[in-house]
């Protein structure tokens, strides 16, 4: 029953019947020590595409290892990222706002940490049945703004899914930076990306010369893809949230297979 239930919550496919492990792992970059998971179904050996997943500005907790599980199935190995260092836990929407707001603050360190966990995740290969040739990134919310400076920074990676994640940064993507292919997952009624903003993310997309997609799923607002959502302008929306995982999926089946 749980598994149909999270099957009903996440719109996953059957290989959310798998039962991933979600094993501790630490490093460092910049001097600042981070603390993650990576998270996989250890029950078999065949090489599998590995994920990054950022979640949302609460950081790495519970509900975050639990969607990575999820996420994972038998089908990839995730390293759930820790974009603020040990210790940093957030508690509440103040402690959260406080510890995304330090890391947008500073695009090229927010860059250089989730590059440092992307090359994390590519060395689990030696521990984990990682086919470290096939990675991409997933967001949610802040964790989907990471994501997206991940793909300007020229990670060259298969691909890249942000599920309504902000769009905006200060250090705009140039023709030729993005290698990766882009999924954009928004809410058609969420008031925390404007049109405005919107607009200047698909201009910039299309001066740099990227592959991208842009998605609007109508009566979505901002976390429409997190089942403990519950605030008016940030409510998990059942119909939008099966879509977008299923959309993310025939994404990567795409980019894993080209």
């Amino acid at each position: 029953m749980r598994t149909l239930l999270a099957l009903a919550l996440f719109g996953l496919s059957a290989t959310a019947f798998a039962k991933p492990v979600a094993e501790p792992v630490s490093w460092s970059y910049g001097g600042t020590d981070f603390d993650g998971y990576l998270v996989h179904d250890d029950s078999e050996s065949d090489k599998r595409p590995g994920l990054l997943m950022v979640p949302n500005w609460m950081g790495v907790n519970d509900s975050a290892i639990e969607k990575a599980k999820q996420i994972a199935g038998d089908d990839y190995v995730v390293l759930l990222v820790d974009m603020y260092g040990r210790g940093v836990r957030p508690a509440n929407a103040d402690e959260a706002g406080k510890a995304a707001g330090a890391v947008y603050a500073d695009r090229e360190a927010l860059r250089g940490r989730i590059n440092a966990a992307l090359g994390v995740l590519a060395a689990s290969a030696a521990k984990t049945p990682l086919d470290a040739t096939q990675l991409g990134a997933i967001g949610f919310c802040f964790g989907g703004a990471v994501a997206l400076d991940l793909a300007r920074s020229g990670a060259d990676i298969a691909g890249v899914v942000s599920f309504h994640g902000n769009l905006s940064t200060t250090i705009p993507a140039k023709p030729g930076d993005v290698k990766a292919s882009l999924l954009v997952l928004n809410g058609a009624d969420d008031t925390y990306v404007p049109a405005e903003q919107i607009s200047t993310f698909q201009k910039e997309m299309t001066d740099a010369q990227a592959d991208w997609q842009f998605v609007n799923y109508s009566g979505a607002v901002h976390c429409f893809a997190e089942v403990d959502a519950n605030s008016p302008g940030c409510l998990y929306e059942p119909r939008a949230a099966k879509r977008a995982y299923a959309a993310m999926e025939d994404f990567f089946d795409e980019r894993f297979n080209d």
